[in-house]
């Protein structure tokens, strides 16, 4: 396996998949993963063109030979495939022939944002020609012919997921996933900082001594490819999905950028939470919101509910040549992806060492009176006045209980209740110690 230790390593991955032309499905999709591999034992699971995923279809392969528009009176070609391979639609359908220029101007797009660029155009799922250029080509296209050379076809193909997994040492069946996606061609910010921390934290992890949680880490296509797992694995990832995290824009040496699940509360929800409380501005928060994003849409649709966010620092819309041709290394900066991964592996460490309690007895309050650990006379003045001599006990053993569900984490418990991280682990320990709570992935009840 590649190593991913420092930034000459990502350089040299970054090098390879920059120029490949990637889409939903086909060639380039197939050789970034290829080279992907060579740094993670991703296994591949296919779902073939037509087969239905839910409610949507897996659409046909798109084959790329060429593609340019050539004035017919200079020669000068305004765009061409071979020349950057943004510069032609994704996805754009076959076409030859001879077209006026206001004709052209119907087929060609630019950016809004940043109008020196070349802008990203797809469409995938309707059958359309045509190019993409910069704002000064399109305004000073001069009048004339024009020859539309473009050599495409669908064919039957196939959506390509990888994944990887990493067990618990430990035992556990609670998953952390990881993804980002594989689709975008020649953009390095929103496209390939995605996959190389995804695979930089894969060699990370797999060298933990000790893994509380099993780690599963997926590469796909966007939208179609989450679908596609979604439509085979759904039901598993209810079943054990812990925390969830999709990985995009993570070139730039912003504060990291956190969008929530859409529960709110989930296990990365509430550690990004704490470290807010604990140090302001630690992260920025963006709310969930299923208009605008990555495959957090997905995993997040209202069927699965799964414990997903969505992790960035130069969040996806917010600059200028997000989804453009300069979108460049250069934006990017190879040392910020070294950062974004220490920081993201801080955060994965800091989640292994939290607790999770679970009562064995949920069903209303525990009678704490019955354990010494509630007084059993009610009088001015004595209801705090609890066990080891401090007022704030009972109040601390109330909210332990009360979130001891094995899905709030201790520090998030006692971050947003003002609660001394010191008197809780007491607090924890005499409640263990009582049978009163315990650490158990496994949520069950008993009749206490």
């Amino acid at each position: 396996m590649k190593s991913l230790e420092n930034a000459a390593d990502a350089g040299e991955l970054f090098d390879r998949l920059f120029p490949l032309c990637r889409s939903i499905l086909g060639e380039g999709y197939r050789q970034s993963l290829r080279i992907l591999e060579e740094y993670v034992p991703f296994r591949e699971i296919s779902y073939e063109s037509g087969r239905k995923v839910h409610n949507w279809v897996v659409p046909p392969e798109w084959e790329v030979r060429s593609g340019y528009a050539e004035n017919l009176s200079t020669g000068e070609r305004i765009a061409d495939f071979h020349r950057c391979n943004l510069e032609l639609m994704n996805y754009s359908a076959p076409f030859q022939g001879t077209v006026s220029r206001d004709e052209l101007r119907k087929h060609l797009y630019t950016s809004v944002t940043d109008p020196s660029s070349v802008p990203y155009v797809f469409s995938y799922y309707k059958r359309r020609w045509g190019f993409a250029v910069t704002r000064q080509v399109y305004d000073t296209l001069p009048e004339g012919d024009y020859h539309v050379a473009i050599d495409t076809d669908f064919v039957p193909g196939r959506v390509v997921v990888g994944e990887a997994f990493l067990p618990s040492t430990t035992g556990s069946r609670r998953e952390i996933m990881l993804t980002s996606y594989l689709c975008h061609p020649s953009m390095a910010n929103n496209e390939l900082s995605g996959p190389i921390v995804l695979a930089m934290l894969y060699q990370r992890i797999s060298r933990w001594p000790r893994r509380r949680y099993c780690y599963r880490f997926l590469i796909n296509p966007e939208t179609i490819g989450s679908i596609c797992y979604l439509s085979d694995h759904g039901e598993d990832l209810r079943q054990n999905l812990f925390a969830g995290m999709v990985l995009t824009c993570l070139g730039s040496s912003q504060a990291l950028s956190w969008k929530t699940s859409r529960r709110g509360d989930t296990p990365f929800d509430q550690l990004i939470n704490t470290n807010n409380l604990r140090h302001p501005g630690s992260f920025r928060i963006r709310p969930f919101d299923p208009s605008e994003g990555s495959d957090e849409r997905q995993y997040c649709s209202c069927g699965y509910n799964l414990p997903v966010g969505q992790m960035a620092r130069l969040v996806y819309g917010t600059y200028p040549e997000y989804h453009t041709s300069n979108d460049s290394r250069e934006l990017m900066g190879l040392d910020n992806l070294l950062s974004s991964c220490d920081m993201l592996e801080g955060l994965l460490q800091q989640m292994e060492d939290e607790h999770f309690y679970v009562s064995p007895c949920p069903l209303g309050e525990v009678k704490l009176s019955d354990h010494h650990l509630y007084p059993d006379i009610n009088s001015d003045g004595n209801r705090y006045a609890a066990a080891l001599n401090d007022p704030q006990f009972v109040r601390t053993v109330m909210i332990l209980l009360n979130y001891a569900d094995g899905l709030h984490a201790a520090s998030h418990v006692a971050a947003r209740h003002g609660l001394d991280p010191k008197l809780v682990q007491a607090a924890a320990a005499i409640l263990k110690e009582k049978g009163l709570l315990r650490e158990d992935p496994e949520r069950t009840q008993e009749d206490c």
